[in-house]
């Protein structure tokens, strides 16, 4: 099996380590870099590749799974569960949908704004 690379993170960002993996493998499951059904490397072999905690790793392939990027299948691993899955046109009809509803609730922009922010730290 060919082993799989996670580009390294950046200590300097102001997103926090599991942020950054989360966004990265999802990203790259989203455009095939990382094909439907690529085994991750474990928690452990990734966090020391990354020079991370493996709490950082297991936060992320947490989060990543409830999203349904991932697919944890017990002692034969994670593997990325889809590929392409969303695109931009989706997170356009998403964002569109959201401004929609935001507005329909009477909220201004910076509220929105605010509590789309508040549900993107969760």
């Amino acid at each position: 099996m060919p082993r799989v690379t996670i580009h390294p993170l950046d200590p300097g960002s102001a997103d926090p380590p599991f942020e950054q993996l989360r966004r990265q493998v999802a990203s790259r499951a989203a455009s095939g870099d990382l094909a439907a059904g690529t085994r991750l490397p474990t928690v452990r072999a990734l966090a020391e590749q990354l020079g991370v905690a493996a709490g950082t790793v297991a936060r992320a392939y947490k989060e990543l799974e409830a999203d349904g990027v991932l697919v944890t299948e017990g002692r034969r691993g994670t593997f990325v569960r889809s590929s392409g899955a969303a695109t931009s046109g989706d997170a356009r009809a998403a964002a569109t949908t959201y401004a929609a509803e935001a507005r329909r609730l009477g909220l201004g922009l910076d509220e929105a704004t605010r509590l789309l922010e508040e549900a993107w730290r969760r």
